[in-house]
C-alpha cells in the first residue's frame, strides 16, 4: 500500500496539487474569516460579561451539529460548492476562537489592569496595550487547535461538491482505490502538521519581549505578508493578462461511470470548442443537489437517468418508460433544461444477495426476497432510502419488509456483501463489481424498477450562447452499450485504471477522439 500511493502521488502530482491547493483556499479563508469574528466576539463578550454566557451557549449549539447536517441546512441558502464549505468550515471554527480569545481576555490579572487604570490609561489603552498582549499565547493556543481542526474538517466540503483533497477521499472510496484515499488523507494530515509548525514558531516569536526580537518579529511579519501578496498575485495575474476562455461547470455524481463520463466530456468540449470543462466530481446526494445548483446556474451539464429525473425531478408517479421521454423533456424544459445526448445505454437498480444466502433460501425472484426478507438485513446508499422510487415503494410493491436495513456509501456495498455485514445490496446494472462479486441478481418478477437511460442534462441559457455545445453533445448518442459501460467500471474499479485514461481511451476506440 505504501508503495502504491507513492507511485500514485508521483505520477499523479499534478491532480492531487491542484486539490490541495484548493484545500489551502477553503480553509485558510474559514479559517481568517473565523480568527477576525470570532476574536472581535471573544474580545466583546469578555468586556461585557453578561453577553459571554448566551453566546458561548450558541456557538456551542452550532458546534454541536453534525457537519453533514449543516451542509445540508446551507445548501438551501447558499447552493452546492466553495461558499457553502467556507460558511461550514467557519461556523465550525467560531467555538475554539470564541473561546480561546475570552478565556484568555477574562484570565489577565485584575491586579495588572487595576495598575494600568492606576496610570491613567483609558478602557480602550488598556484593552490594546495590556489585555490583548497578556492573552495573546492563550489565544495563539487556541488558533493552532482550530487551524489543525478546520483543514482536517475540509475534508468533507466535497461532499457537497466544493474542492479540496476531500475529493481524492471520496473518490478513491467510490472507485474502490485505496491508494488514492490514502494519499488524500497523508496530505490532508501533512498540510495540517506543516501548518502547525509554522503557527507554533509564530506563537514562540511572539512570547520574546527584547527589543531585538520585536524587530525580527516586524520584519518577518512583513515577508510574510509580502509572500502572501506575491503569491495572491501570481494566482490572479495570469487572469488579468489573458481572460479565461468560458468555462461550462460539468457536475458528476459520486459513481464510477459518471467519473468517466465527465470526463467524456471535458475530453469532447475541449477538444471540439474553445470552451473550458470545469468538472466537479461526486458532488454528494448525486441529483437532491445537482439538479437545485443546475437550476441557480451553479452547474451548466451533468449526465443524469431518465427514471431519476422522472421521479425525483418532476415528481412524477407510476413506473417510467421510455415512451414517456418526451413528456420528460418537456417537463424539464418548464425549469430551462434540456437532455441533449443520450449515450445509448441504461443503468438501473437491482437487488443482489450473497450466494450462500440465495442457496440456503432458494431465492431467484424479488418475490422470492420477500418471503425471507425479515430475516436479512439490506444495505444501500443513502438516496435509495428517500427516493419516490426507492425503498418505501419497492416495500409496498412487493409486501417486502428487511429484518434491518444499513445506509452506506456507493463504494462499499460490495465490501459489505462480501464481509457478511448485509446479506442482500442494491446494485446498479453496470457495476463493475457485478461480475466478481460473491453475489446472485435476482429478477425483478413484477417489473418495479423503471427504465434508467443516461443522457445529458444541460441548461438552456447555455445552449444560447453556445449552440456549438448541442453537436458535441449529440456525438455521444448511442455511443456506449451496458456491456462497455460495466466493463469501463471494471477497469475503474478492479484494475486500478484512471477515469480519465478509461475515458480517453474509449472515446479514441469510436474515433470521437484525435
Amino acid at each position: 500500500m505504501v508503495a502504491e500511493t507513492w507511485n500514485l502521488l508521483a505520477t499523479r502530482w499534478d491532480f492531487f496539487a491542484g486539490l490541495l491547493l484548493e484545500h489551502i483556499q477553503i480553509s485558510l479563508l474559514a479559517i481568517f474569516i473565523a480568527i477576525v469574528v470570532g476574536g472581535i466576539a471573544g474580545i466583546l463578550i469578555s468586556e461585557w460579561q453578561r453577553a459571554a454566557r448566551p453566546t458561548l451557549a450558541v456557538i456551542n449549539f452550532l458546534y454541536t451539529i453534525p457537519s453533514i447536517s449543516m451542509l445540508g441546512f446551507l445548501i438551501p441558502f447558499s447552493g452546492v460548492g466553495d461558499a457553502t464549505a467556507v460558511i461550514a468550515l467557519t461556523i465550525y471554527a467560531l467555538l475554539p476562537m470564541v473561546r480561546a480569545t475570552y478565556t484568555g481576555m477574562s484570565n489577565v490579572d485584575p491586579a495588572i489592569l487595576e495598575a494600568a487604570t492606576g496610570m491613567g490609561g483609558t478602557r480602550w489603552q488598556t484593552l490594546v496595550r495590556v489585555k490583548l498582549p497578556l492573552a495573546l499565547p492563550v489565544i495563539m493556543s487556541g488558533i493552532r487547535n482550530m487551524v489543525v481542526m478546520t483543514i482536517a474538517l475540509a475534508g468533507i466540503a466535497s461532499f457537497i461538491g466544493a474542492g479540496g483533497l476531500g475529493v481524492a477521499i471520496y473518490r478513491g472510496i467510490t472507485t474502490n482505490n485505496a491508494a488514492m484515499t490514502v494519499a488524500g488523507s497523508l496530505l490532508i494530515a501533512l498540510l495540517a502538521l506543516v501548518v502547525d509548525f509554522v503557527l507554533g514558531f509564530v506563537e514562540r516569536r511572539v512570547k520574546m519581549r527584547s527589543r531585538a526580537a520585536k524587530r525580527t518579529n516586524r520584519r518577518l511579519a512583513v515577508g510574510g505578508l509580502a509572500a502572501c501578496g506575491v503569491a495572491v498575485a501570481c494566482a490572479l495575474l495570469p487572469g488579468l493578462v489573458a481572460p479565461a476562455p468560458a468555462t461550462i461547470r460539468v457536475a458528476t455524481k459520486p459513481m464510477t461511470e459518471q467519473y468517466i463520463m465527465g470526463n467524456m466530456l471535458k475530453d469532447l468540449i475541449e477538444q471540439d470548442t474553445n470552451l473550458k470543462v470545469d468538472i466537479t466530481q461526486g458532488v454528494g446526494g448525486g441529483t437532491s443537489n445537482i439538479e437545485p445548483a443546475m437550476e441557480s446556474g451553479d452547474f451548466d451539464l451533468y449526465p443524469e437517468y431518465t427514471g431519476t429525473g422522472w421521479a425525483m425531478v418532476l415528481k412524477k408517479g407510476g413506473t417510467y418508460s421510455e415512451d414517456e421521454f418526451y413528456q420528460l423533456q418537456a417537463g424539464y424544459k418548464e425549469k430551462g433544461l434540456s437532455w441533449v445526448g443520450m449515450y445509448g445505454f441504461g443503468n438501473t437498480y437491482g437487488i443482489a444477495v450473497r450466494k450462500d444466502v440465495a442457496e440456503r433460501y432458494g431465492l431467484k425472484t424479488y418475490s422470492d426476497l420477500a418471503k425471507v426478507a425479515g430475516k436479512l438485513r439490506l444495505g444501500a446508499e443513502a438516496d435509495f432510502f428517500e427516493r419516490e422510487d426507492g425503498y418505501d415503494a419497492l416495500s409496498k410493491a412487493y409486501g417486502m419488509k428487511f429484518g434491518s436495513t444499513m445506509q452506506m456509501d456507493i463504494g462499499l456495498k460490495y465490501d459489505a456483501l462480501e464481509q457478511g455485514q448485509a446479506d442482500a445490496i442494491v446494485i446498479f446494472t453496470t457495476d463493475g463489481k457485478l461480475s466478481k462479486a460473491n453475489a446472485t441478481v435476482l429478477e425483478d418478477d413484477r417489473h418495479f424498477f423503471p427504465s434508467y437511460e443516461c443522457g445529458n442534462v444541460v441548461r438552456d441559457e447555455v445552449l444560447q450562447e453556445h449552440p456549438e455545445l448541442r453537436d458535441v453533445l449529440k456525438k455521444l448518442d448511442g455511443t456506449i452499450t451496458e456491456t462497455d459501460m460495466a466493463q469501463m467500471n471494471y477497469e475503474v474499479e478492479e484494475e486500478g485504471k484512471d477515469p480519465e485514461d478509461v475515458a480517453s481511451t474509449y472515446l479514441r476506440s469510436k474515433g470521437l477522439l484525435k
